[in-house]
């Protein structure tokens, strides 16, 4: 067996681990920072606001319309109820259900404005509701599946630290922290194969003369190019 062989299973062990790591950390930001979610929820919370507000508005404006009407019945009734006869008090009157009167249109357009308001804030704040809910409803199942890919994870990830451990056993101390010392300076990757003469990890093409140091059972043989660990099969 080459002295690269067992640093290559430990290399294959190790690379697992590190894509399962990396797959469980993205589903537990996943579960725990829901971007989509949260601005769902958000666009939902405008809405709503913005929905009260606008109905508000409306309470307001029938509220100031019907105070304008009622002034006008109580205007009118002494215009013409017979209680008033002075004829400069009779005229302001009249003067004055003109402008009442006159304001009750200014104040009805203001009510009609406010109820096409509320109409399309309504429907915004519906699609919204609807769109919340529809993927609140997604999510659930989503995280139920996240939930039980990661349980799988985590059993694999059981599986290969003993498989690890066991690939450790056979393996010198120095070893291991040559390639430990390795993994930390090339992204992950310390022990690499040949592949068409060539370095997989760099592409950098090897002589006849390297290949063959590459299968010795006796020393490692490290890429000219990347400086990673060659495992020749």
């Amino acid at each position: 067996m080459s002295a690269a062989l067992g640093l290559y299973r430990l290399q294959q062990v190790d690379s697992q681990m590190d894509q399962i790591h990396t797959r469980l950390k993205w589903i537990q930001d996943t579960l725990q920072n829901d971007l989509e979610l949260r601005a769902a929820t958000e666009r939902f919370a405008a809405a709503e606001s913005k929905n009260k507000d606008a109905a508000r508005a409306l309470k307001q404006s029938e509220d100031d319309f019907e105070k304008q009407r009622v002034k006008i019945e109580q205007t009118e009734a002494s215009l013409y109820g017979g209680t008033v006869h002075n004829p400069k008090e009779l005229q302001d009157l009249q003067k004055d259900v003109v402008s009442l009167k006159k304001h009750l249109q200014t104040l009805e357009g203001r009510e009609l404005e406010a109820m096409l308001v509320v109409e399309t804030v309504e429907k915004e704040f519906q699609a919204a509701k609807t769109d919340l809910e529809n993927l609140k409803s997604s999510k659930s199942s989503e995280t139920l599946e996240l939930a039980k890919e990661s349980e799988t994870l985590q059993k694999d990830i059981e599986r290969l630290d003993s498989e690890r451990n066991a690939v450790m056993s056979n393996l010198a101390a120095q070893s291991v922290t040559i390639y430990n010392q390795l993994r930390q300076q090339k992204r992950g990757i310390a022990v690499t194969t040949i592949s068409d003469s060539t370095c997989s990890a760099c592409g950098a093409t090897l002589n006849p003369s390297q290949q063959q140091n590459a299968r010795s059972t006796t020393q490692f043989f490290n890429c000219p190019t990347c400086g990673r660990i060659l495992y020749a099969n």
